[in-house]
């Protein structure tokens, strides 16, 4: 019997969505597998991945390329993209990662405790990590990968995609040689500009679209299901859950089903969520609880044991995210760890 909860992770959709950022993007594909593969499961993902070609992946953490070295093994390459913390260089070198190095004192540490391959990270406009432009070291031994980051890659007619491509290019023509990785999900679809030599997608392989929006390029990976525990009729005039923060109207049949904000159903989606049941989109009504919400299910023949869906193939996960007014990336990750994975 499946979990009151579950998440469901397609790995043919995955295998998919890889294929197509290939494809759009016209380079090899590198995965972003940090946050445990945006809370799909690292492991998994990144081991089929890997069947489907892929060879360098990024984690965020030295304790995430740990764990990923550890269910890969030593054939593929692993950057770290915090880069090289203090008194972390040999927990790197043990696992074979390679630091993404965002400032000279990263650069110092790295080189002080030996050395090796690693990663350089320039900051085109971004703000948030690399180094300036102007404060780039010059090319140094062991460097083997520079990189950037698109800041509004979501959206195509942004100006400033243009002007951290320029920057990018000027910048990684001082490292000749070496692996150039500019365009994230959005950026492979930007057009081959932005390619340079692989990409670094992350929320499309996940099956996230690259505007925030459903994209028919994008297959869904992650299905959120709930188990409906009880079903009942509420008259016109009583309320449903704290707060009373849904009251009928009419006589209204809701089905409290197994999934609350302990598993990862935003408190937020009160009162806009939406969940796919008996082939309808219906609402959730009131507050979602810790461990259950309340949909409305009047006029559908829904029983104890029966699933909704809160995203997956039927309620996408950009719609999802958007009710909660959010975005996919916080969506997916906010699933917790007591929702079983269930790979297929």
């Amino acid at each position: 019997m499946p979990a009151p909860a579950t998440l469901t992770i397609d790995l043919n959709a995955l295998a998919a969505n890889f294929h197509t950022l290939e494809a759009a993007g016209r380079a090899p594909v590198h995965p972003v597998v940090k946050a445990d593969s945006y809370g799909l499961g690292a492991a998994a993902c990144a081991a089929r991945l890997t069947a489907e070609g892929a060879r360098t992946f990024f984690v965020a953490r030295t304790s995430e390329g740990e764990r990923l070295r550890a269910a890969l093994g030593p054939d593929v390459a692993i950057y770290v993209l915090d880069g090289c913390l203090t008194g972390r260089a040999a927990r790197l070198r043990a696992a074979g990662l390679k630091p993404v190095l965002n400032t000279g004192a990263q650069l110092a540490e790295w080189r002080d405790s030996g050395g090796g391959p690693s990663g350089l990270q320039i900051d085109t406009g971004m703000n948030r990590l690399g180094f300036r432009v102007e404060d780039a070291p010059d090319a140094f031994e062991g460097l083997d990968l520079v990189l950037s980051h698109l800041a509004c890659a979501d959206d195509p007619a942004e100006p400033m995609n243009a002007r951290q491509r320029a920057a990018f290019a000027a910048a990684a023509a001082r490292y000749p040689g070496t692996v150039r990785s500019f365009a994230n999900s959005g950026g492979a679809f930007l057009g081959p500009d932005y390619a340079f030599d692989a990409l670094r997608p992350g929320i499309c392989l996940y099956g996230g679209g690259p505007e925030g929006r459903p994209d028919a390029r994008i297959r869904p990976v992650a299905t959120l299901a709930a188990e409906v525990l009880q079903v009942r009729e509420v008259p016109a005039g009583e309320s449903v859950g704290y707060s009373r923060g849904f009251v009928a109207s009419g006589p209204t049949r809701i089905a409290t089903c197994a999934a609350g904000y302990a598993d990862g159903v935003l408190r937020a989606y009160s009162p806009r969520g939406l969940v796919f049941v008996a082939g309808e989109l219906r609402p959730i009504l009131g507050r979602v609880s810790m461990d259950v919400c309340a949909v409305d299910v009047t006029g559908l023949d829904v029983v104890v044991g029966d699933r909704v869906e809160l995203f997956g193939p039927n309620r996408a996960l950009d719609d999802a995210a958007g009710a909660a007014g959010t975005i996919a990336y916080e969506l997916l990750t906010s699933v917790t760890a007591r929702v079983p994975r269930v790979c297929v």
